[in-house]
């Protein structure tokens, strides 16, 4: 599990971003807009994960930020999708214990489950908020990684 601070790689390419105030229904019509942006960039194959990951960080959204607002980035990254959900709220996630974890705060274990990484950043000053991120790569990335 990756929850590292990390910059963006050098060679991002390729974005699609947008503002917008979630509600209970957002994820679905989310997920469409990235399988359609995946399938423009030929990775098809990170649709699963990489949607089921969104809708983990939108729930966090819906669920911990006063006024629901945030900003969505998706970019193409090589072989791969970095997916960005910054908002305005300062309290920093953190992935909770499987065995802690009952009806709810699941949703950072899911998303380190099915990705190959993620992580937060905290705005610069620190009342302003953050953005989690994650990546997904697809396997023929992945197996020229190892």
């Amino acid at each position: 599990m990756n929850h590292v601070t990390d910059a963006p790689e050098a060679g991002l390419a390729e974005s699609y971003g947008f503002g917008l105030t979630v509600g209970e229904h957002s994820a679905r019509h989310l997920r469409r807009i990235l399988r359609i942006h995946l399938g423009v960039w030929e990775l098809q194959e990170l649709a699963d994960d990489a949607e089921l990951a969104l809708t983990e960080l939108v729930a966090n959204v819906v669920r911990h930020v006063p006024g629901r607002r945030c900003t969505v980035r998706m970019m193409r990254a090589g072989a791969g999708v970095r997916v960005e959900v910054a908002d305005a709220h300062p309290a920093l996630p953190e992935p909770r214990d499987r065995r802690e974890c009952a009806e709810s705060g699941r949703g950072l274990t899911i998303v380190a489950a099915v990705v190959d990484r993620w992580g937060v950043v905290p705005h610069r000053s620190p009342r302003t908020g953050k953005t989690v991120w994650f990546e997904c790569h697809a396997k023929r990335a992945r197996h020229a990684l190892a």
